[in-house]
């Protein structure tokens, strides 16, 4: 299956180039196959990164197990990780059947195509000029133009998915076992240290944007939750980003808030505020409270409140007393008015 935009990783990963140009193909017209296939892609990346690297496996090598080791964690870096875990949770999301969308999905073959470049220098000793410029599929994938100039090749076209789907299947199972036999043998990179450091100098190449992954992977939990979030940082009726707010230890003695979750009468049910990953969680805790102190000032309501890096969530209820605690993901609008309700 010939890709638009993994094309380099060929030579040397197949099997990668394979199942990105499998996402392209359907991004478009079925999303949720495009984020299966791209759930499969870093799992074959990361099953790389363990066998190449001889990282010990947790008990249960399940995806989140492993992305969640310590060990791999240091070794890739925090941005990179971000982006392992965001196509991790899009493609499970996928894989069970919730409704994803066509934008989600091509947010999320961009974040493939940066992980692919970044192991192809990092650990497949490429330079950052073979690396194309990416390029969004046309509808369709590779086929698009010609399926859109010609709609009787349909069929053909479908028929022509189908079998190479077969051919994939084919592959993973042959380089699998190819692999397995060859791990042993293989000269591992013992020295951690070294291959950090160019995984890191890896990252800083392609100057990752890891805002951008956080914000969109927090707009997908909310979105997951139930919220209204607009795209590309508009506002809506029952989520407001970067909402300016007074009474803030600033010179300006103003701030902004990265999300606000109102209630229909449009007070403050909740604050979102999210920091770097590589920071630490007491620093978005702080920040969050005086957004609060001055949200309550302004409207009369003292909001919950969140903060994340993206990746692990916690909530804050003070004004009740009860003390921060980690969550899985937030909480809905009928949730919160439960809990400004029990005041």
């Amino acid at each position: 299956m010939k890709s638009i935009n993994f094309e380099f990783l060929r030579a040397k990963w197949p099997d990668l180039a394979a199942l990105g140009g499998f996402s392209e193909a359907y991004v478009h017209g079925d999303p949720q196959s495009a984020l299966v296939k791209l759930r499969m892609y870093v799992e074959r990346m990361v099953g790389l990164i363990y066998q190449q690297h001889g990282l010990p496996k947790p008990i249960q090598p399940n995806l989140n197990d492993l992305l969640n080791n310590h060990v791999f964690q240091d070794l890739v870096g925090k941005q990179v990780h971000l982006k392992f875990h965001a196509i991790r949770d899009g493609g499970n999301k996928a894989a069970h059947g919730e409704k994803v969308t066509q934008q989600t999905a091509l947010w999320l073959l961009k974040e493939a195509y940066d992980l692919g470049r970044w192991y192809f220098v990092a650990f497949g000793g490429g330079e950052q000029g073979q690396c194309p410029a990416y390029q969004e599929p046309p509808p369709g994938g590779i086929e698009g133009e010609s399926k859109a100039k010609l709609k009787e090749q349909k069929k053909s076209v479908l028929e022509k998915l189908a079998a190479q789907e077969a051919q994939l299947e084919a592959l993973l199972s042959e380089l699998e076992q190819a692999r397995a036999k060859a791990q042993t043998a293989e000269q591992q990179l013992t020295d951690l240290a070294a291959s950090t450091a160019k995984a890191k100098q890896a990252a800083d190449i392609f100057q990752f944007d890891e805002a951008t992954t956080r914000k969109r992977l927090i707009d997908m939990q909310l979105t997951d939750a139930g919220w209204l979030v607009g795209a590309c940082g508009a506002n809506t009726e029952q989520v407001g980003q970067e909402i300016e707010v007074g009474h803030q230890p600033t010179q300006t003695r103003k701030g902004f808030i990265d999300y606000v979750l109102w209630d229909d009468n449009g007070k403050p049910l909740a604050v979102v505020e999210a920091k770097k990953a590589a920071e630490n969680a007491e620093k978005g805790r702080t920040q969050a409270r005086l957004y609060a102190d001055g949200l309550e000032k302004q409207t009369g309501q003292r909001p919950v409140i969140f903060y994340t890096n993206g990746f692990d969530i916690w909530i804050w209820d003070d004004q009740k007393g009860y003390p921060p605690r980690k969550i899985f993901g937030f909480y809905s609008k009928d949730s919160l008015q439960y809990l400004v309700f029990q005041r």
